[in-house]
């Protein structure tokens, strides 16, 4: 049986520092199909895309909404990628219930500020915080920090970005 529920459209975001790590925030909280489990709490930024916004106005929306930061110099893009969400057995009203998935494009970008402006506690743009902690991790590394049903899309990205990657 096929699932015809669409994918959200969506950004990912690999913002790498001067030493060509990414940063990584670790979710604190379940969101539905966008599970987290012990020990595999760590993602890069990613966010929804609103009907009728520019991946690229999106993509700089949710590095500013989900970290603080809101300069960063722009390095390249994938194609669409995607991925599908596990079973979720909650409420059928959940907003994410209505897709099966995410369909991303991901974007690298050059972090051109200062560790101080990183703040993913605050809440922008009336969206509450999705990560409690965050640090500067190696790309080709944070395949294996994501949840399991990330892993392939995560993959991609760093064969990817890997230029960029020192």
């Amino acid at each position: 049986m096929s699932d015809s529920r669409p994918y959200r459209p969506n950004v990912g975001i690999a913002l790498f520092n001067t030493s060509g790590r990414v940063l990584i925030g670790r979710r604190f909280r379940d969101d539905g199909p966008e599970i987290i489990l012990p020990g595999l709490e760590w993602q890069m930024p990613q966010g929804g895309i609103d009907v009728g916004e520019n991946p690229r106005d999106a993509v700089m929306r949710e590095l500013w909404e989900e970290t603080g930061v809101a300069y960063a110099d722009y390095l390249g893009e994938t194609d669409w990628l995607h991925y599908e969400f596990p079973p979720f057995a909650g409420p059928a009203s959940h907003r994410l219930a209505i897709f099966r998935g995410q369909r991303q494009k991901w974007f690298a970008l050059r972090f051109t500020g200062t560790d101080a402006e990183i703040d993913p506690l605050t809440s922008r743009n009336g969206q509450p915080p999705e990560f409690d902690q965050w640090r500067w991790e190696r790309l080709d590394l944070v395949a294996d920090l994501v949840v399991p049903f990330r892993r392939d899309v995560y993959r991609a990205v760093a064969r990817s970005f890997a230029a960029f990657a020192g």
